[in-house]
C-alpha cells in the first residue's frame, strides 16, 4: 500500500519503520529535514510538504505534537494533507489530540471526500495499544495497518472516542504520578527506607505502571520517561478541558495539571516528566534518593 507520514519525530519514526516493514511503501515529510533522514536511508520518500507526501497516498498517517501541529499539517490551503490527498484516501491521526479538534478536521475531510480515523497510541511500537475512533468500516479497513504498528489494537466509537479513551488514561496515569510522588515524600519524612518501599508497592494497592517511573527515574535521580514534561503538560490540560467540555470535577487531574506547568514554567520542559518531582520535593523540603545502585 502507498502510505503517507507526515511527523516523523520520536515516535513517528519507529511507526513508519513497522509499516515499512510490513511491506508498505512510504512518502515521509516533517518540517525538520533531520528528523526524515533515518527513514530516507531505509528507502522512505521525502517530501517537502506534507501534500506532496500525501499526493499518491492510499492513506496518510499523522504523528504530531498536539491540536495546532495537526490542524495546520491537514488544513494548509497550499500545503497541507487535504491539498494533497486524492479522495476517497484515509487520514489517520495518531497524535493525542482534543476530541473537539477531531471533529472539526473530519468534517473538513468529509467535505473533500476523505475519510478519517483518530487513533492516539500508548507505548512504543510495536508493542503499544491504539484507541480509534472513526466509522466502523474505515476501521475494519486499515485493521492491518494498525496490526503492523501495535500489539492492541481497539475500536472505541465514532469520530473523537480514540481521544476521549486516551485522554481518559492520561488523566489517571499522570494524576497518579503526582499523589504517587507524595505518598514516597510522606514516607522519606517519616523515615521510611524508600529502595523497600518502592518493592512493596508494586505488591500493594498502589501498584502502577505509571508508579514504576519512581524507582526507575526518581529515586536513581535520572528523571528519564519515555515522555517528555511539554508532552505530559498538554496531554492532562486537554483531559481536563474535556472534563469541563462534559462537566465533571476533575479535580485531581486540576491539581496535577498545575503541578506539571508549574515544572515546565522552572524550564524543564524537555527533561522526562518525573523531573516533575523536584517541585514537590522542593515544597515537602525532602528528596526522593534510593540508595541502591539500579532499580528494575
Amino acid at each position: 500500500m502507498r502510505i503517507g507520514f507526515v511527523g516523523t519525530g520520536t515516535m513517528g519514526t519507529p511507526i513508519a519503520q513497522c509499516l515499512m516493514a510490513a511491506g508498505h511503501a512510504l512518502a515521509v515529510h516533517d518540517i525538520r529535514p533531520e528528523a526524515t533522514a533515518t527513514l530516507a536511508t531505509q528507502g522512505a520518500a521525502v517530501f517537502d510538504t506534507a501534500a506532496a507526501a500525501a499526493h499518491e497516498a492510499e492513506v496518510v498517517f499523522i504523528s504530531l505534537p498536539g491540536p495546532k501541529e495537526v490542524e495546520e499539517a491537514m488544513l494548509a490551503p497550499q500545503t497541507g494533507i487535504l491539498a494533497g490527498l486524492p479522495g476517497g484516501g484515509i487520514c489517520i491521526d495518531l497524535t493525542t489530540n482534543a476530541p473537539s479538534t477531531i471533529r472539526q478536521l473530519a468534517d473538513a475531510c468529509t467535505r473533500r471526500g476523505v475519510r478519517f480515523l483518530d487513533a492516539p497510541v500508548s507505548g512504543r511500537p510495536p508493542t503499544m495499544t491504539v484507541m480509534v475512533g472513526g466509522d466502523v468500516a474505515d476501521f475494519t479497513a486499515c485493521r492491518p495497518l494498525f496490526e503492523a504498528i501495535a500489539r492492541n489494537v481497539f475500536h472505541v466509537g465514532g469520530s473523537g472516542a480514540g481521544c476521549v479513551a486516551k485522554l481518559a488514561t492520561q488523566y489517571m496515569g499522570y494524576s497518579n504520578f503526582i499523589a504517587a510522588l507524595e505518598a514516597m515524600l510522606i514516607a522519606a519524612k517519616a523515615g521510611i527506607d524508600l529502595d523497600v518501599l518502592a518493592r512493596i508497592v508494586p505488591l500493594s494497592a498502589g501498584q502502577s505502571r505509571t508508579f514504576d517511573n519512581i524507582p526507575r527515574g526518581v529515586l536513581t535521580r535520572s528523571f528519564a520517561a519515555g515522555g517528555t514534561l511539554d508532552i505530559i503538560v498538554k496531554d492532562v490540560e486537554l483531559a481536563c478541558a474535556l472534563a469541563r467540555e462534559v462537566a465533571v470535577p476533575a479535580a485531581l487531574g486540576h491539581a496535577a495539571s498545575d503541578l506539571y506547568k508549574r515544572a515546565q514554567a522552572e524550564g524543564w520542559g524537555q527533561d522526562g516528566f518525573p523531573v516533575v518531582a523536584r517541585l514537590l520535593e522542593r515544597m515537602a523540603g525532602a528528596e526522593l534518593r534510593g540508595t541502591e545502585k539500579t532499580h528494575d
